[in-house]
C-alpha cells in the first residue's frame, strides 16, 4: 500500500496546477488518471493551441450559483501570475483578440511546461489508473485502485465535468461529492453549438459553413460575435457564449445586422433611390444569406425609391429577429465547458476544501463555477489549482 501526503485525481488544467503548487511545498503528490495521456482537453483546446487564459479575467465572467465564490482565488493567482510561470519557461503567444492568449505553435508546448513544473516540484504522475473507490476513516483517505491501494491525508478531485467525453470526461467527481453529501446543482452542455429545428435545419444547410458578426440576446445578456452556419445548425462564439445564458425552449434573439439601424435602411431610400436593398445588403451580409433574405422579401431587387415604410419595417424586423428556430445544443460531445457542479456554497473559497469532509478538496470545472469563452475556464483552474495547492 503506497501512502502520501495528497492524491490529485485527474491530470487536467486545475489538476497539474494544484500538485505542483502541493509538490514545491514539500508535499509528497500523487496524480491519478484514468486516460494514457495528461491534459488531452489543454492538447485539443482553441484548435490545438490552447486559449490558456484572458488578462481581462474577473469575477463578471464567471456564472456561479454563489457569484462572490471565485473572487478570492483569481486576486491571489492571477492571468498574469500564470502568465509569469510559461515566461519563464520560455512559451511562444499570441494575443488574438483583446487580451485572449494562445500557443503560438501547439497546446503541446503548454502541457510539456505543467508536467515539467510537475517534475520540478517531486510530484508522481500515473496514468491508466482505474479509481475503484474512495473511503475516509480517522482523518485519512483511503483510495482503492486496479494498480493498489493508496492512503494519504489530503484527497483533491480535479476530475472535470461531463464535457467532451470522447477525452475521459465521466461524472466521477459529482458522485463522489454525493458521496459525502454534497449538493450537486444540477449540470447541462455550454459553450457548445447550437442545433436547429429539421425544416429550418434544411432552409439554412445552404449557408452551412458562412460566418457572419450577429449579436445574440438571451435572458437579458447579449454578445455581438461571429456566427457560424454549420450543417446542424449555428456555431461560432456568440452562439458559444450565450448557451451559458439560454437554454432549450426559452427565447433566443438572434441580429443578423446588428450594426444596422431602422434609420439607415429608411436613408437607404432617402439618399439613393435608384439603389435596390440588395446591393446596400452585399456590402454587410455574405452573399448567400442576402440570397435568403431575398427569398423572402423579392422586392429588394427593386429600386429602393419604390419600396413602402412598412416594407422597410417589415425587413429590419427580419433582420434583427432572424429565426433559426433553436431546437436544443449538441450536448456535452462537443461542449467546451459543464455549467453547474459541486455546490460551491459547501466549499471554501479560500482553500477549496469541502465543508462536509474534511481532507477532500475539490478544484476546477468540477465546481459550480463556468467561465465565458475566452481563456476564462483555464484562468479558474490555475487559479483554483494554485490556491488549493497551498492548503492541501
Amino acid at each position: 500500500m503506497d501512502k502520501v501526503d495528497v492524491v490529485v485525481i485527474g491530470a487536467g488544467a486545475s489538476g497539474l496546477m494544484c500538485a505542483a503548487t502541493a509538490g514545491y511545498r514539500g508535499k509528497r503528490v500523487l496524480v491519478l488518471d484514468h486516460s494514457n495521456k495528461a491534459g488531452k482537453k489543454i492538447l485539443m483546446s482553441g484548435g490545438g493551441r490552447c486559449n490558456f487564459t484572458n488578462m481581462d479575467a474577473s469575477p463578471k465572467h464567471f456564472l456561479s450559483d454563489n457569484p462572490h465564490f471565485c473572487i478570492s482565488a483569481l486576486r491571489r493567482y492571477s492571468s498574469q501570475d500564470f502568465v509569469d510561470l510559461v515566461d519563464r519557461h520560455g512559451l511562444e503567444y499570441v494575443e488574438k483578440t483583446p487580451g485572449q492568449l494562445f500557443c503560438e505553435h501547439s497546446a503541446k508546448d503548454l502541457l510539456d511546461i505543467l508536467l515539467t513544473e510537475l517534475e520540478w516540484s517531486g510530484a508522481e504522475l500515473k496514468l491508466n489508473t482505474q479509481i475503484l473507490s474512495v473511503a475516509f476513516e480517522n482523518d485519512q483517505v483511503l483510495i482503492k485502485t486496479n494498480h493498489g491501494d493508496v492512503i494519504c491525508e489530503s484527497l483533491v478531485i480535479a476530475t472535470g465535468g461531463l464535457s467532451i467525453p470522447t477525452m475521459g470526461a465521466t461524472g466521477f467527481g459529482y458522485e463522489l461529492a454525493k458521496q459525502v453529501g454534497h449538493d450537486v446543482l444540477p449540470t447541462r452542455a455550454s459553450l457548445v453549438p447550437i442545433t436547429v429545428q429539421p425544416d429550418r435545419k434544411v432552409q439554412l444547410a445552404e449557408l452551412s459553413g458562412i460566418a457572419c458578426d450577429i449579436s445574440a440576446t438571451a435572458n437579458g445578456v447579449t454578445f455581438q460575435e461571429p456566427m457560424l452556419f454549420t450543417h446542424r445548425g449555428v456555431s461560432g462564439p456568440s452562439i458559444l457564449q450565450i448557451t451559458n445564458f439560454w437554454q432549450p425552449g426559452e427565447a433566443l434573439r438572434i441580429n443578423i445586422a446588428p450594426a444596422l439601424s431602422l434609420d439607415d435602411l429608411l436613408n437607404v431610400r432617402h439618399n439613393t433611390p435608384k439603389k435596390s436593398f440588395e446591393g446596400f445588403l452585399v456590402n454587410m451580409l455574405p452573399k448567400r444569406l442576402v440570397e435568403v433574405v431575398r427569398a423572402e422579401f423579392p422586392w429588394l431587387t427593386e429600386r429602393s425609391a419604390q419600396t413602402s415604410n412598412d416594407q422597410i419595417d417589415s425587413l429590419f424586423h427580419y433582420l434583427s429577429h432572424f429565426d433559426i428556430a433553436p431546437n436544443g445544443t449538441e450536448g456535452y460531445r462537443t461542449a467546451e465547458v459543464t455549467l453547474g457542479g459541486v455546490n460551491t456554497n459547501e466549499v471554501s473559497s479560500k482553500t477549496f476544501e469541502s465543508q462536509k469532509q474534511k481532507g477532500l478538496y475539490f478544484i476546477g470545472e468540477v465546481l459550480d463555477v463556468t467561465g465565458w469563452l475566452g481563456g476564462y475556464n483555464f484562468q479558474f483552474a490555475w487559479s483554483s489549482g494554485f490556491c488549493a495547492g497551498q492548503y492541501v
